[in-house]
């Protein structure tokens, strides 16, 4: 089977494909849209937006556009960071519905433990609060899933100690190089699905002689082995690109990396803070 086809199962039972398609830094209009359209027409099932992105509503347009039926598609959206309230979470919720215009999410996180402009701030209570808002959304059906996004371990820890649900997900910044061990290994005994964005370290690792080699190996590209590394990890990754080329690369993983390779790529140490 196609990995691009093949599903995790969340704690919840929901299944979300193992590949998403990432729309960060894909401006609102035609090319969120044409993106959006490309990666539905080759396959992808899998979409995450933001209400941060601001590209909802073309996101939302391609896939009303696309003829598939709205259940065959995981959609996932994001709550603004700095919305640390629960009646302000629940207000956000409404316009990214109105936004998409879809009917309902599959997946909606909370995108960030602190506001973007004010990262590390202690923001314990709000994300507790804002939680609770999505706990009711999931519980009154809206949503079929949620979780969570940036959220290091102590972040998780307050919302296990306070809210009903353990989140289904936390997205993070995960790649070779950056695998965020600490939190995936939590994440992993919480039953908590790791999803990766920036698999690709924003094409930083593309660059990577060790990666490049590698790629050589296995008659792929390095982007492909990025990808594939995520896989190999049981995390989701998220790769984002507007050509058509580089979207049908991004999902053509059918391959395996061996074991000793996988233990090379975890030894590899890319400083992230070079982008």
């Amino acid at each position: 089977m196609k990995t691009l086809i093949q599903t995790y199962t969340l704690s919840n039972g929901v299944k979300i494909p193992k590949i998403g398609f990432g729309t960060w830094q894909v401006p609102n209009g035609d090319v969120a849209y044409q993106s959006v359209a490309l990666a539905l027409k080759n396959g992808y099932r899998h979409i995450d937006t933001a209400a941060a992105y601001q590209n909802e509503e073309s996101v939302g347009k391609a896939i009303k556009d696309s003829g598939i039926p709205r259940e065959e598609i995981f959609v996932t959206s994001k709550l603004q960071s700095h919305i640390k309230t629960y009646a302000g979470a629940l207000e956000a919720f409404e316009k990214t519905m109105e936004a998409l215009d879809i009917g309902y999410l599959d997946l909606y996180l909370i995108h960030a433990p602190w506001p973007w402009n004010e990262i590390g701030k202690d923001c314990s209570k709000g994300n507790v609060l804002a939680f609770k808002a999505l706990e009711k959304l999931y519980n009154d059906g809206r949503v079929r899933a949620i979780g969570v996004s940036n959220f290091n371990t102590k972040d998780l820890d307050n919302i296990l100690e306070h809210c009903a649900i353990v989140p289904h997900v936390n997205q993070i910044g995960y790649f070779i190089g950056h695998n965020e061990k600490e939190t995936d290994d939590y994440c992993k005994a919480k039953n908590i699905l790791v999803e990766a964005y920036s698999p690709l370290a924003i094409g930083h690792l593309l660059k990577n002689n060790d990666i490049q080699d590698m790629a050589k190996k296995y008659d792929v590209t390095p982007a492909q082995i990025c990808i594939r590394y995520c896989i190999q990890k049981d995390v989701a990754p998220l790769p984002k690109s507007t050509h058509e080329s580089r979207i049908i690369e991004n999902a053509a993983v059918d391959f395996e990396i061996d074991a000793k390779d996988m233990i090379y790529l975890d030894s590899i140490n890319d400083d992230p803070r070079k982008w």
